[in-house]
């Protein structure tokens, strides 16, 4: 087990020295607008299946999020147009510079999260997600005392257990 912690460690460390310089710059207005409209066009083009409409109200459950979306669609429109102004007047973008190593280390978290819920889901028992949570970040914060590994395992079957067995919460 010890090696397997190994060898995961020295491949989480050759990840990190190859992404400890990367970065990735971005003109974070004009990605912003860009982005947000197209999110509000998808809520528009959703909202038909996802809101029922009731014939006799005069204002329906869709008027006030269309509302929402066109303004939103308006607002990103005038600040894309603002940025596309600046480019042609060759003044200065607001750019964000994005470190590829620390966004990796939230996705890798994000993963961690994704799995306990996926392993609740598909087990049906929430405590396998959550002993999988547990070595998850034990592992992935490196630490290398056993007693926090049999502690915290504990720990979370016992909280389980009292929830599921004592208190007759069903997960």
């Amino acid at each position: 087990m010890s090696r397997w912690v190994e060898q995961f460690n020295g491949r989480m460390d050759a990840w990190g020295r190859k992404l400890h310089e990367k970065e990735i710059r971005i003109p974070i207005d004009l990605v912003t607008g860009v982005v947000f409209f197209l999110v509000a066009l998808v809520i528009l083009l959703v909202m038909p299946d996802q809101v029922a409409v009731s014939e006799k109200d005069v204002v329906n459950g869709r008027a006030f999020p269309t509302m929402l979306m066109a303004v939103m669609m308006l607002c990103c429109a005038m600040l894309v147009a603002k940025e596309l102004y600046k480019l042609a007047t060759r003044q200065p973008l607001n750019w964000k510079v994005i470190n590829v190593q620390v966004e990796m280390k939230a996705l890798v978290i994000l993963g961690i999260l994704i799995g306990t819920w996926a392993l609740s889901k598909i087990t049906g028992l929430f405590v396998v997600g959550a002993v999988f949570c547990c070595l998850g970040f034990l592992l992935y914060f490196r630490c290398r005392k056993k007693s926090y590994y049999a502690i915290t395992l504990v720990l979370a079957v016992a909280i389980w257990a009292a929830f599921r067995f004592v208190l007759g919460v069903d997960f």
